[in-house]
């Protein structure tokens, strides 16, 4: 839709992980260097902890896409952590293609081990990626260590790929966890973009779909998208997807500051738990001025509440009504093009 509009060769601000989209911030660079020498160790454990939205799976991704011979790495992944430990190994299982559902513990480890070995016999090496690793019970994270730790001819047959959000490396800290940090041959947390890196962030992503400047984000405009998110990159993906598809909608061919400031405020009445936790004060009283509800400093617990609902409420009505202009305008736009077509 605005990518048309636009001229876009496609979407720049797509939620998915893309290694197309990568972009070599100080910290992402970083951590590149740090898991490619880990990664050159073969063995072990490489941790890659962050913030929910700071790129830990692009990055994982882009790095298996540098690889040379990507042919000789077999990688599984695994998304559903809060397993047991058994049920943790029966996934590993599924991940590589092998039986699982009936087996025993002790059998599964041993089909495991066996196929490990046959790739190794072929020249290959396999991964694990485990991602949402904060959530592993103990016993899980035990388990794995217990696959990262199967040998043949003097060589580690499995390496795993563990990320996780902040607080993975809190739970890592664990006094009877030492043994999981001694397998562990790098490790590195990825810090948030400041503000002229998330610029530089936008612009890259955009240039990824041959951008000409169309529409132009005023320095302004830069500004507010830092302050809203914080420099996490999923959340600049977020508010810049529905910068562009407003500046669609509104036929909008430069977005300034008061352009982020509304969108960013319908966002924070939609998705509460998206807005920067430590938001500057004077860009939360930006989004109560454009409907997004703040409650009165010194109103007592039910008035602050209250005036919280009024607010919330005021700006639900506000969204609806240009909803219903969008879609009045989307319906338009796309008769017109069935006329084109004709």
């Amino acid at each position: 839709m605005y990518d048309s509009y636009y001229k876009f060769s496609g979407k720049p601000f797509q939620l998915a992980p893309d290694p197309f989209f990568f972009f070599g911030s100080s910290t992402h660079k970083r951590a590149l260097a740090y898991l490619r020498y880990g990664l050159s160790q073969g063995e072990g454990f490489i941790i890659v902890t962050g913030d929910v939205g700071t790129g830990k799976s692009t990055l994982v991704r882009t790095l298996f896409g540098t690889l040379e011979n990507k042919k000789d790495i077999v990688a599984g992944e695994l998304n559903n952590t809060q397993l047991d430990s058994t049920d943790i190994l029966r996934m590993v299982a599924a991940t590589f293609g092998l039986a699982h559902k009936a087996s025993e513990k002790t059998s599964l480890i041993k089909n495991l081990e066996n196929f490990f070995i046959a790739r190794q016999r072929e020249g290959r090496r396999c991964m694990l990626v485990v991602d949402e690793a904060q959530n592993l019970p103990l016993e899980s994270l035990e388990e794995l260590r217990m696959l990262s730790n199967l040998f043949n001819d003097g060589k580690t047959l499995l390496q795993i790929f563990l990320l996780g959000q902040s607080e993975f490396r809190e739970m890592l800290a664990v006094p009877h966890l030492e043994q999981v940090r001694q397998r562990i041959t790098a490790s590195y947390h990825l810090a948030h973009l400041n503000a002229e890196e998330t610029q530089a962030y936008i612009e890259h992503r955009l240039k990824k779909v041959n951008w000409q400047d169309d529409p132009v984000f005023t320095a302004e405009a830069y500004q507010h998208i830092f302050d809203f998110t914080e420099g996490v990159p999923r959340r600049i993906n977020s508010i810049c997807d529905r910068l562009l598809l407003y500046g669609f909608l509104e036929e909008k061919h430069r977005i300034d500051g008061e352009i982020v400031t509304t969108v960013a405020s319908e966002i924070a009445v939609e998705h509460p738990e998206i807005v920067a936790p430590s938001q500057p004060r004077h860009n939360l009283e930006r989004a109560k001025a454009a409907g997004g509800g703040a409650p009165a400093a010194d109103a007592g617990p039910l008035e602050e509440r209250m005036q919280q609902l009024e607010a919330e409420m005021e700006a639900m009505k506000k969204r609806f009504k240009k909803e219903r202009e969008y879609m009045r305008k989307i319906i338009q736009i796309s008769l017109n093009f069935d006329d084109d077509d004709d």
